[in-house]
């Protein structure tokens, strides 16, 4: 499971999520990726499941790269707990994730291969998602300026 080695504040405000992602907007590394259409938070057990689902269709070929990190902690307090007491206990991780942000890179696979890997690993994720090829992108930056 991804989390930070180690933290300057162990509890975080909620913050918001709101615009489209400026960064980490462009497929940097690999030929496909998937690509985030609507805000939310992703915890770091569905980006591990992701990797899996990506890894075990490809059969360990290719390369995955993971372009998010989950560096937000998310409290709770426990269940059936009266109100007050302070703020709960850390209980996981999560990356924030805003609209256009790449969150996984593959490449070294066929384009069949990369984009049916990809479209399982978009299963196990929260929030829609589509999957890009760079040509796609940069075709699509180009058209919309």
């Amino acid at each position: 499971m991804l989390m930070p080695k180690r933290v300057k504040r162990r509890k975080q405000f909620r913050g918001s999520m709101r615009g489209k992602a400026t960064r980490g907007n462009k497929i940097s590394y690999g030929e496909y990726g998937i690509v985030a259409m609507e805000p939310g938070w992703i915890k770091s057990n569905q980006i591990e499941a992701a990797r899996i689902a990506m890894t075990r269709y490809v059969k360990r070929g290719g390369k995955v790269w993971i372009k998010i990190f989950p560096d937000k902690p998310v409290t709770a307090t426990p269940a059936e707990t009266r109100m007050g007491k302070g703020k709960g206990a850390l209980e996981y991780w999560v990356a924030v994730v805003k609209p256009g942000r790449v969150m996984f890179e593959i490449a070294g696979v066929p384009e069949e291969t990369a984009k049916e890997a990809l479209r399982l690993a978009t299963h196990k994720l929260p929030i829609k998602c589509k999957v890009v090829s760079r040509a796609d992108l940069e075709g699509g930056d180009n058209s919309e300026n």
